[in-house]
């Protein structure tokens, strides 16, 4: 088993060093943490067997992400941890060690020895931006701040399985369209490289005069078979500069703003988008985040650029002391049921329940949708196929048909 030195600080503040076998230097970190000991440097010592270079290897491999379930299982732990009475770096030591998440493992390690040297969790949390939102964090500060912890965590779990929810609905609204579109170049390509070159040759035998139809298929596919890697360089460096492109804040914002003008699944993102912003909005509001920073949380949690950035011109109308239903009004992006109740929320100090229950109606909008998806597609389809079907009667069947006749003769 590999050794390591370490170099931590006991319960009296006492700087302590030595050596320590163990797996890797996590299992030393919890190791010396069960000992009621800080640990501030590990390091592997050199050694002549192949598995400090196995270990090597293993430490080039990126490390997995931080996904949403787990982020799901955590916050679940934690509101049953939290209401139990268990203190919260007992409890953030504890999830590290059963997590079978390596990134998860170290960084709950990295927030619980953050948390034993008098630290909040609010601040913890801050150090790992990347994969705790700014929403986790807000809601997470005011637990803290009201002593009400274990109902934050809940209020996470509602929050993180509706927006796992939300992100299988796009994954289901945009699944049949990229296996339609996917489907039809793949025909195209098998069309181009392998049916069409065959009937070639029996054109080339009889010498006949062709129609334009049939030199035009004949032409495509002798591209298709000679530049075919061109082809394919073209469509890589397309992605490439397509996707550079998106990670730009100009390239996000129009693309998303494109993608809602889109037949069939613009309207359909711009429901799941508002209905995201309307349920984060009610959840930080009724949390009693102040208003301006819950306008921003709530603007980065919908996913889209251009509805973000119309969205976050809202808090210059709230600072200014307009209404929020006035200041809504003046993006341009809610539709007349949200402002309609956003208004009647204020009116009655109701915002957060009625914009639940606006959250709910499109929620259920969204599933009405995605089940008529797949009907308004198939006609579409269809004409596509007929369209195809003609092109290869027109460009193949009727010379075929002009050589058996002179054949005949």
């Amino acid at each position: 088993m590999p050794k390591f030195s370490y170099r931590a600080k006991d319960v009296n503040g006492k700087l302590v060093s030595g050596l320590m076998e163990g797996i890797s230097a996590d299992a030393i970190a919890k190791s010396l943490q069960r000992d009621k000991m800080i640990p501030l440097a590990i390091e592997l010592l050199a050694s002549n067997d192949g598995r400090n270079i196995l270990q090597s290897l293993e430490n080039l491999l990126p490390d997995p992400r931080v996904s949403l379930e787990d982020l799901i299982l955590f916050c679940k732990q934690m509101h049953a941890l939290t209401r139990s009475g268990i203190p919260i770096v007992r409890a953030i030591i504890g999830l590290a060690d059963t997590t079978r998440n390596k990134t998860l493992e170290k960084l709950l390690n990295d927030i619980g020895n953050f948390l034993s040297r008098g630290n909040s969790l609010t601040n913890a949390l801050k150090m790992h931006h990347d994969v705790f939102p700014p929403l986790f964090i807000s809601l997470i500060n005011v637990g803290e701040s009201t002593g009400h912890l274990d109902n934050a965590f809940a209020k996470l779990v509602r929050h993180l399985e509706m927006e796992r929810d939300t992100r299988r609905r796009i994954s289901s609204a945009l699944r049949y369209p990229i296996l339609v579109i996917s489907a039809v170049f793949v025909a195209i390509f098998i069309v181009n490289i392998f049916v069409i070159p065959s009937f070639a040759s029996v054109f080339a035998k009889f010498g006949a005069n062709l129609p334009w139809a049939t030199q035009v298929l004949l032409g495509i596919s002798h591209f298709f078979i000679r530049y075919w890697w061109l082809l394919l360089v073209a469509l890589l460096l397309g992605s490439f500069a397509l996707w550079r492109y998106a990670q730009t804040e100009r390239g996000a914002y129009q693309l998303d703003r494109y993608k809602l003008k889109l037949p069939l699944i613009g309207d359909l993102l711009n429901r799941i988008a508002l209905s995201r912003f309307a349920r984060t909005f009610a959840m930080l509001y009724s949390a009693g985040v102040p208003i301006v920073q819950t306008i921003d949380i709530a603007a980065e949690a919908i996913g889209n650029h251009y509805i973000t950035a119309a969205v976050k011109k809202m808090r210059n109308g709230i600072e200014r002391g307009e209404s929020l239903a006035r200041t809504a009004n003046s993006t341009g992006m809610f539709t007349p049921l949200i402002l309609q109740m956003i208004a009647v929320g204020e009116e009655s100090g109701s915002v957060d329940k009625l914009l639940n229950d606006v959250a709910d109606f499109y929620d259920e909008e969204v599933d009405y949708e995605i089940k008529r998806l797949a009907e308004a597609i198939e006609p579409i389809l269809l004409v596509f196929m007929g369209i195809m079907v003609l092109v290869l009667a027109l460009g193949i069947f009727l010379p075929l048909w002009d050589l058996g006749a002179a054949v005949k003769r």
